[in-house]
């Protein structure tokens, strides 16, 4: 189901998050820079998922366009440029920054999944039936 598949994908770029914080913390910069890129590929690959296949399909089939997809639209945007603020943040060595940003990212981003996994995963699943794995497919060869 595309619910345990997407959510599974969150908890990836969670972790991801959660070690490069840990050592940027641990002072370790070049391991935080090298987990932050992985933690930013995997996040912006995930919303990439999302909006090129998952969104358009469901749209297609529900009829759907303004509802909840082009919210989760909406916070990407929004997140990603979070995500460039940080990117530039780390790269300038300024860590407080990069860590006040990502305080402020990892909330949004945490309510942005919780609505995701809690109401249109669900919505995704009973609209595609029979064809969810076919689309989980089609999402690893986005990978």
């Amino acid at each position: 189901m595309i619910l345990e598949f997407m959510r599974d994908d969150h908890r990836v770029c969670d972790h991801l998050y959660t070690d490069a914080e840990n050592a940027l913390a641990a002072k370790n910069t070049d391991e935080a820079k090298r987990l932050f890129g992985e933690f930013y590929r995997a996040t912006n690959r995930h919303f990439d998922m999302e909006e090129r296949e998952l969104f358009v399909t469901f749209e297609k089939r529900t009829g759907m366009v303004g509802g909840p997809t082009q919210m989760m639209r909406y916070e990407h945007e929004q997140l990603r440029a979070q995500l460039e603020a940080m990117q530039e943040a780390l790269n300038d060595d300024k860590y407080d920054d990069f860590f006040g940003i990502g305080e402020s990212m990892m909330i949004m981003l945490q309510q942005h999944n919780m609505k995701e996994e809690q109401m249109l995963y669900p919505m995704i699943d009973s609209a595609l039936e029979g064809d969810a794995q076919l689309m989980i497919q089609t999402l690893k060869e986005m990978a």
